[in-house]
């Protein structure tokens, strides 16, 4: 017992002077100058390097939104849902690879081996890439379909077996709406070709059949004076249908032709207008034969 009793005032002065001393540490790492300067300046250089960033990002963003409205009046007809979507993907973008070297950047101020680090990005990067060909594919495409104004909502297109109006661009798929409603959700990787029925004027062509008893020249006459005025009564067709002559005959019947220039995406339209009012001018025509007869 009394060599125990002995040995507490030894173990407790060990523990007294062990504590003076971790004391002394702390508080010459509290009071080191040096190592206070080399955080402040490091604190400085950090908040420097992420006002810096968000001053670039600001001043790319800047420059995408000047860019995009010169490219929106230089157009004559533009959907400002595209510019949209194109400038809020370079904006994304720019954040991101802007962000990614910040990071960087802060930690090399910090003393990190970026090397393993950038090693293993690289590695996942390539790992996501080998498993995930087709997203990346869809996207890239998605970008370009957007970027070069290829289709917009609302076009008239064709692509493969898929035709009808476009719903919806995103970068990975496209929605079309088909002539009978349907819905098609098209991967943009898959879109290798199209065909847009929406980009330039189409042409209204009407072959109409005649009967070799009526006259040519009369049946001519008629049909241009149906058709006089129709571009004023009908949006569709920007001017009067002119009358061709006569595209093929038989001996029962020979075929008019009739062209008229309308709208993007509106020829059906069109070409049932123009076939209602000639018949009409045929029945208004057989009325007053059979009236004077």
């Amino acid at each position: 017992m009394g060599n125990q009793d002995g040995l507490l005032p030894e173990e407790t002065g060990k523990a007294l002077e062990e504590a003076l001393q971790m004391s002394d540490v702390f508080w010459n790492w509290i009071t080191d100058a040096d190592m206070w300067m080399g955080v402040l300046f490091a604190a400085i250089r950090v908040l420097v390097i992420f006002l810096l960033t968000r001053l670039i990002i600001r001043i790319v963003y800047k420059m995408i939104d000047q860019f995009l409205q010169k490219q929106e009046k230089s157009k004559i007809s533009v959907n400002p849902r595209r510019f949209v979507t194109v400038g809020e993907l370079l904006k994304n973008v720019t954040a991101f690879v802007c962000n990614f070297v910040m990071v960087l950047i802060i930690l090399s101020e910090f003393n990190f081996e970026l090397g393993p680090l950038l090693a293993s990005a690289g590695v996942l990067g390539l790992a996501i890439g080998f498993g995930a060909q087709s997203l990346v594919k869809d996207v890239i495409t998605g970008f370009f379909i957007i970027l070069e104004d290829q289709f917009a909502v609302g076009d008239m297109i064709k692509s493969g077996e898929f035709r009808g109006t476009v719903e919806v661009i995103g970068l990975r798929t496209t929605r079309i709406t088909g002539l009978n409603g349907e819905t098609y959700i098209i991967p943009n990787g898959l879109i290798t070709s199209v065909t847009n029925y929406s980009v330039s004027n189409s042409l209204a062509v009407v072959d109409l059949p005649v009967k070799n008893e009526n006259r040519v020249n009369e049946t001519l006459a008629l049909i241009q004076r149906a058709l006089e005025g129709i571009a004023e009564r009908q949006p569709e067709l920007l001017r009067d249908p002119e009358v061709l002559g006569i595209q093929s005959l038989t001996t029962a019947e020979y075929v008019v032709r009739i062209v008229g220039e309308c709208h993007p995406n509106s020829r059906g339209v069109a070409e049932r207008e123009i076939f209602k009012d000639i018949k009409q001018a045929f029945e208004e025509d057989e009325l007053c034969q059979s009236s004077q007869g």
